[in-house]
Formats: C-alpha cells, sequence, structure tokens
C-alpha cells in the first residue's frame, strides 16, 4: 500500500463501514473522498489525526505505512478519546468543543513525532 488513501480504504472495509458512513462520521465530503483516491489532495493534518483516533492506529502507519502491513481495528474506543472529551481540572468537569479536541488530538501527535525525532527514530 503505497498511498494514504489505500490504507485508509483497508481500514475502512476492516471496520466492515461503507464509505459514505465513513465519510459521514468524520464530516468528510465523498468528493474529498474521492480526490485522496485519485490523488488530487490528502487529508489535512487535523482530518488525518482524527482518521488515526478513529481507528486507533498510528499516524506512523496512516501518513507513511510504517509499523506493520495490517493495523489491528478497534471497535471500542481509542487512545486519545479518554482525554479528548472532559478534562477534570481541580475536580470540576470540563468539556471540550470539536475544535479543542482537534488541538489536543494534533499537539499528541507532535508530541509523539518530536520524541521519536529526538530518539533517533526514522520518521
Amino acid at each position: 500500500m503505497h498511498s494514504i488513501y489505500e490504507r485508509i480504504d483497508l481500514l475502512i472495509r476492516m471496520k466492515k463501514m461503507t464509505k459514505k458512513s465513513f465519510c459521514e462520521k468524520l464530516g468528510i465530503s465523498t468528493g474529498n473522498l474521492g480526490d485522496w483516491k485519485r490523488g488530487k489532495s490528502t487529508p489535512s493534518t487535523n482530518k488525518l489525526i482524527e482518521i488515526a483516533v478513529f481507528f486507533d492506529v498510528s499516524l506512523d502507519w496512516l501518513m507513511l505505512g510504517k509499523g506493520g502491513e495490517s493495523p489491528v481495528v478497534k471497535e471500542q474506543g481509542s487512545s486519545y478519546s479518554q482525554y479528548c472529551s472532559v478534562l477534570e481540572e481541580a475536580g470540576e468537569e470540563i468539556s471540550l468543543s470539536e475544535e479543542e479536541k482537534a488541538f489536543i488530538r494534533e499537539y499528541i501527535a507532535f508530541i509523539r513525532y518530536r520524541k521519536a525525532r529526538e530518539q533517533g527514530e526514522e520518521i
């Protein structure tokens, strides 16, 4: 699998979803998905993070195909979801907007990237 689209398509099939339901759940137009398939465009950084979280796969695998040919798709939960819906600060729950959740996901991905780079891992 050489393209991001091919990996996304595999994840959709592994989760036994339709492309339409995938697009609806992630707020992607079917036209954008078609553009990704034809190589006219690629998902934004935020959208890549959302897709990785949705399928619980690494960004490395989603973007570059590194880390294994066949990711395991989990039906329930994701590694970031526990941090992205509600925060607790001083005993008080704080609900987050979709924009705030996206920022947190992007920041987590950036921290992982930076740590891997500092450790000399191939990026």
